[in-house]
């Protein structure tokens, strides 16, 4: 057994057990993978993963528990390595944070700009995408940590810590007749107010769009969806066009700097989200990840992160 096998195993896995792309990524052949794994599961005894001739489909019962079992090792190995980076340069190298749009427009550039200032000799690297991908990053090792609303929570192999709740609003452009009602001491808008508008807002995987679908749905309103995004500036840019109203993340809007348009709230109807960080289970914390984490969180502290990576009770806002 040796570190290549296990390397070998995890790759197949993560490549949707193509050990064509598994080699890719190690930068080797895929005869040698293909060897390397049934010498593996010759000294096991047992096979690691369900075959249809030459192809690997899947992992058997007792692959499920080896996978796991090298992505441990694996974890361990990295957590080794950083031991030694973080004591050869403590105040330098980079940070990869990944981080959703909403994230990086518009709660993040002060936090940035505050660890950028303490350490300017360290690269730090924003890594976008949408949760999914997020979690995933963090999960390969392929991001430091990760900063988002949904999907994270839910990532058995990660560890969350929730850092701030925020509601929507819904904007218009000035003068519109579609939320006119509702300003300046107006009745509260309500679903079914929704369902005489053309609505604009976020792409299904995106800034708690999940809990705007689920309150429409639970109350039989179906509106005007005439156009989604993943990026609040583009939606307001339409509703400034006169294309409909808008459901944004509240952190994303500024009355000084949106003028031509008009708010809102929203967030008795699609309730509050909550912004997380996530970690991977086991993860070495350095102590970039620490002073990136008490700049844009300072309730996080060392020891209570600590504490929950160690198995602690989870900590809730």
């Amino acid at each position: 057994m040796n570190l290549h096998q296990l390397r070998f195993v995890r790759e197949a896995v993560r490549h949707d057990f193509s050990l064509t792309d598994a080699a890719k990524s190690l930068f080797t052949s895929q005869p040698g993978v293909s060897k390397a794994i049934i010498e593996f599961e010759e000294e096991l005894g047992f096979q690691i993963f369900k075959r249809h001739g030459k192809r690997i489909k899947g992992l058997t019962a007792p692959g499920e528990l080896v996978y796991q079992a090298c992505e441990r090792v694996l974890a361990e190995l990295e957590n080794i390595k950083r031991v030694g980076e973080e004591f050869a340069a403590r105040e330098s190298g980079q940070l990869r944070v990944a981080v959703t749009h909403t994230q990086a427009r518009y709660v993040l550039p002060q936090a940035v700009a505050t660890f950028r200032k303490k350490f300017p000799k360290v690269k730090l690297i924003l890594l976008q995408g949408t949760p999914e991908q997020l979690a995933q990053w963090v999960r390969k090792d392929q991001a430091d940590l990760a900063v988002a609303t949904e999907a994270l929570a839910d990532e058995p192999d990660l560890v969350t810590f929730p850092c701030y709740d925020w509601g929507h609003i819904a904007v218009a452009p000035t003068g519109s007749p579609l939320l006119k009602p509702f300003m300046d001491g107006g009745r509260q808008i309500a679903l079914a107010d929704f369902d005489q508008m053309p609505v604009i807002t976020y792409e299904t995987h995106f800034a708690g769009r999940k809990k705007i679908d689920a309150a429409f749905a639970k109350a039989g309103v179906t509106i005007d969806l005439v156009l989604e995004a993943i990026d609040a500036d583009v939606i307001k840019t339409y509703v400034g066009l006169g294309l409909g109203v808008g459901i944004i993340a509240e952190v994303a809007f500024d009355a000084l700097k949106d003028k031509g348009l008009v708010a809102v709230p929203v967030d008795h109807l699609f309730g509050r989200n909550t912004t997380r960080i996530a970690l991977r289970q086991g993860v070495f914390m350095r102590t970039l990840m620490y002073e990136f984490i008490a700049v844009f969180a300072p309730m996080l502290t060392p020891k209570l992160i600590d504490r929950v990576l160690g198995g602690g009770d989870a900590y809730d806002i």
